[in-house]
Order: structure tokens, then C-alpha cells, then sequence
């Protein structure tokens, strides 16, 4: 392959990379957890949030837990898988050791 070949592919593989990584949202996770998930919960998102903190949400969800202990917080909830990454930004954003508020 000549160099401008591998510097295209290249380029082409690291946008594909950041792309996908960009997709989840805090502001979409708090707006999910308001629309599907306040009611049933009975409380705010900022409560949802703290109840761990950053890195303890951060292994929950590497665990591939995060619905079920979304369930566990707020029983009679579930999170469907694509909502998941929006709900995990949101939480991981306004956890308990974040020292952000959210406005739900």
C-alpha cells in the first residue's frame, strides 16, 4: 500500500472510533430518566445519581450491570439496552463524588 493509502485508512478508522464514542449523551440520559424512569422511582435523578460514585458506576456498567442495578435502585424499572449508554453518562456525570447537580 503506498502511504497515502495507509494515512487514508488510517484517518477513516480513528473517525469511526471517536464517532461511536461521542454518541451517548448526559443531557439525553437525564431527559430519558425523566420521561421513563422518575415515576416509577419516586425520586430525582440527582438522587438516582449519587447513589454511587463515579468509579463505583463506572464498574457497573464495565460489569455490564448497569440495567440491573438501575432495576435494583428502582424496583419495577427496566432499562431497555439502548437507553443504557444515555442513562450510564447521565449517572456517571451527576454521581455522588461529581459535585454536579442535575436539574431534574
Amino acid at each position: 500500500m503506498t502511504k497515502m493509502t495507509k494515512l487514508a485508512l488510517g484517518a477513516l478508522l480513528g473517525v469511526a472510533l471517536l464517532s461511536t464514542t461521542a454518541s451517548a449523551d448526559a443531557k439525553k440520559g437525564q431527559k430519558l430518566y425523566q420521561k421513563k424512569m422518575k415515576a416509577a422511582c419516586g425520586f430525582s435523578g440527582a438522587k438516582f445519581a449519587a447513589k454511587h460514585t463515579q468509579d463505583e458506576w463506572e464498574k457497573i456498567k464495565g460489569a455490564g450491570q448497569f440495567a440491573a442495578e438501575a432495576a435494583k435502585i428502582c424496583p419495577g424499572v427496566k432499562v431497555k439496552e439502548k437507553y443504557v449508554p444515555h442513562l450510564y453518562d447521565f449517572a456517571y456525570e451527576f454521581a455522588s463524588d461529581s459535585g454536579n447537580v442535575p436539574s431534574c
